[in-house]
């Protein structure tokens, strides 16, 4: 059980494969739009599997998403020097936030991305 709500915790399963949506996003550092299609298969196996899962899965594929729009923005003002100075800033701001999320996810805490665009609903 959580201490502060009194709502029991997922199961150590449901907890690792809600890890894995925020971490699969990762995959980007390796292949190029990994970090939308990692969650977006993990959360597909699994979504139907346990509902902090499917929240989870969500959470980070509208993350994921608010962050290929903001790279092709930065892409587009490249034109005008800004964009080579925020594409880092946003991969930087994407991995460490996609860490923080996996870690709480794990934990059992549904994570809320800060600045998320949120279309899946």
């Amino acid at each position: 059980m959580d201490e502060q709500n009194l709502t029991p915790l997922p199961s150590q399963d449901a907890r690792q494969w809600a890890m894995f949506c925020h971490l699969a996003a990762l995959i980007g550092l390796v292949f190029p739009f990994g970090n939308l299609l990692g969650p977006l298969i993990v959360w597909q196996l699994k979504r139907e599997v346990d509902p902090f899962i499917d929240d989870q899965g969500k959470e980070a594929m509208n993350f994921q998403i608010t962050v290929a729009i903001a790279a092709v923005v930065c892409m587009l003002l490249m034109v005008v020097v800004v964009g080579f100075l925020l594409l880092p800033l946003i991969g930087l701001l994407a991995l460490v936030l996609s860490i923080i999320a996996g870690v709480k996810a794990n934990e059992g805490k549904a994570y809320r991305y800060p600045l998320c665009w949120r279309l899946i609903k």
